[in-house]
């Protein structure tokens, strides 16, 4: 397909991409995507019905888990299209308003969960650091002002990104290097000056990921402080014991991205392949795994689910 024109920009389609080289197996392919999309619509719809529906699990931590479900059910409804589209019906084409529109959720999904993640971060530090005033201080008023902060933060920062690509003109090979829209892979389609795009890009990720990162870490830092001042042993484990499943969230989402990020700005020369697989780590695994490890780690929530759907 001829290069992008911007004389007819309206009409311009990106052409997205799948695994290099496998295009006679993407049906193949497909089938542990489809696995993994179903396992984590289901297994976060779940953790959402359960949560509504049971008043003991009417807390502060399973309100920000409920939260962590949402974000994770958006990324995978906002990914399930193209990823599913490619490996299934080689469907490849992507106008580039729809481009821009993925582009947008997948990355004010990311914002969004980052955010929730750093309460949740702070969830834990109050139920340790002053367990007699948690109810108190994480009110239901005060988590929905909380929630609101998280949206309306992401949609703030990254607005631009899509409205910035939208200046640009595109006129060089229209093949992106993922299955999805992203704004570092966009950019890389124009032939215009992105300098401004390149620095508003690392600028967001800097202050949303890499703050909200930075502040978790604090947090985990303060919990430790407060922990050891727990004279009994057993208590100090349990303390512990309820931050491992927060833990796991912050490992699979940040770990990912953090190696996105990385090979982007310094991998040059790193294999393309190793680029699509972290893509598809940072997008599709905390969806899938986030509501497993809150189901095996949780006691009262895991009682829950064996309660209302084994029983």
């Amino acid at each position: 397909m001829s290069a992008v024109n911007d004389t007819k920009f309206s009409f311009a389609l990106f052409l997205l991409s799948g695994i290099p080289g496998q295009e006679e197996v993407h049906l193949w392919i497909s089938i542990p995507f489809c696995l993994m999309f179903v396992i984590s619509i289901v297994g976060n719809s779940v953790i959402l019905f359960i949560i509504k529906t049971d008043p003991s699990l009417h807390e502060p931590m399973y309100i920000f888990l409920s939260m962590l479900a949402i974000t994770d059910l958006g990324l995978s409804i906002a990914t399930i299209p193209t990823i599913l589209g490619i490996y299934l019906f080689n469907s490849r084409e992507i106008s580039l308003n729809a481009c821009f529109t993925q582009l947008f959720f997948i990355h004010f999904l990311q914002c969004t969960e980052s955010s929730v993640l750093l309460l949740m971060a702070f969830d834990r530090f109050i139920a340790i650091h002053d367990p007699l005033r948690y109810a108190s201080i994480l009110t239901l008023p005060r988590i929905a002002k909380m929630g609101l902060v998280c949206v309306l933060r992401g949609v703030a920062v990254v607005v631009p990104l899509p409205l910035l690509l939208q200046w640009l003109r595109y006129c060089r090979a229209n093949v992106l290097s993922h299955s999805h829209c992203l704004n570092h892979d966009v950019m890389k389609m124009a032939c215009s000056d992105i300098t401004v795009n390149s620095i508003y890009g690392l600028s967001v990720k800097l202050l949303t990921m890499g703050l909200d990162s930075l502040l978790i870490f604090v947090s985990y830092v303060m919990i430790l402080k407060a922990v050891l001042r727990i004279a009994s042993h057993a208590e100090c484990l349990t303390a512990l014991n309820t931050c491992v499943s927060h833990l796991c969230a912050v490992l699979l989402f940040y770990t990912p991205e953090i190696g996105v990020s990385l090979l982007y700005r310094f991998g040059k020369s790193s294999s393309p392949l190793l680029q699509i697989l972290l893509g598809y780590i940072s997008l599709l695994v905390p969806p899938l795994m986030n509501p497993i490890v809150y189901s095996v780690k949780c006691k009262h929530l895991r009682v829950s689910i064996i309660r209302t759907y084994f029983k």
